[in-house]
């Protein structure tokens, strides 16, 4: 069996040069070195997989991510992101807390929640009981803040451009993942619903909670509703509940992730955008498109 051996470098901290490139290639005993993008992208196929931390030892360049893909089937039909600190740079319900005084004490059990310690429905349903009363316009608010991570305009547009289906699935709420979905193109977004009064914020959710295992369902169910195997999938996140979700997909990529995912996922950005996951596809750049 063939593999695919990805190397993509962050540009600021220096250029992937020809000879980094090479040397990656023949410490794995590698073939048929190839660049996706001019200083920034190589890759090059293998007969059997090679350890990722030696290989990182090896290159030249630090400041380098390195993926692993199957030969075949290496770009997929459907697309499943997680929002929070993946797509967007926030942890949106944090930045929420904040008009309630209460984003360090509310981001403190999010990081607990992502990190796996605490149980997600429970940690949700506590954070938004905290957030009873709180004017709903804090939402537009927060909303008018929301950065999206580097890469997620490029990512999006062309997959799609490419025939994928993309789709949002977050265990945030949809009146953010609406919003990102519009803004960006993708084709289905799927969250939680904050309840509110018309006014204010009920302090409440709507059930059943979308959770880790709704995530993994969504999964399997848009790969049958687009008639593919679940290797022709790609999923990204970064916290515990994407973690089944990264397992099952074809193509598992964890993006700057908390410790309790990065130890149990083998494709991980550590130091680049979110344009790796068309690099791990193999995309070239000239296939790039802009939302």
């Amino acid at each position: 069996m063939s593999y695919i051996v990805i190397l993509v470098a962050n540009p600021q901290a220096g250029p992937l040069t020809p000879h980094a490139a090479m040397h990656a290639k023949d410490f794995c005993g590698g073939q048929h070195l190839t660049w996706l993008a001019p200083e920034v992208a190589a890759e090059f196929i293998v007969k059997k997989l090679p350890d990722i931390a030696q290989l990182k030892l090896v290159l030249g360049h630090k400041a380098t991510d390195v993926f692993i893909t199957r030969f075949r089937g290496r770009r997929k039909a459907l697309l499943l992101a997680d929002m929070d600190s993946t797509i967007v740079t926030s942890e949106t319900l944090d930045e929420l807390a904040a008009y309630a005084g209460l984003k360090d004490k509310i981001a403190e059990i999010t990081k607990r929640a992502m990190n796996g310690e605490i149980d997600f429905p429970t940690a949700l349903r506590e954070r938004v009981g905290m957030l009873k009363g709180l004017d709903i316009a804090a939402l537009e608010r927060t909303w008018s803040q929301t950065e999206f991570c580097p890469g997620a305009r490029t990512l999006v547009a062309t997959m799609r451009a490419y025939g994928a289906t993309t789709a949002l699935v977050s265990g945030g709420f949809t009146f953010f993942t609406a919003r990102v979905a519009a803004e960006l193109g993708f084709d289905i977004h799927r969250a939680n619903t904050l309840l509110d009064n018309g006014s204010h914020l009920t302090g409440e959710v709507a059930e059943p909670i979308l959770d880790r295992d709704s995530k993994v369902a969504t999964l399997n169910e848009l790969a049958e509703k687009r008639g593919i195997k679940l290797s022709a999938t790609l999923a990204v996140g970064d916290g515990a509940n994407d973690l089944p979700m990264l397992k099952e997909a074809g193509l598992g990529i964890a993006y700057y992730a908390k410790p309790v995912v990065a130890e149990q996922v083998l494709n991980k950005i550590e130091h680049t955008d979110l344009t790796s996951l068309l690099y791990a596809q193999g995309y070239p750049l000239s296939a790039f498109k802009e939302g």
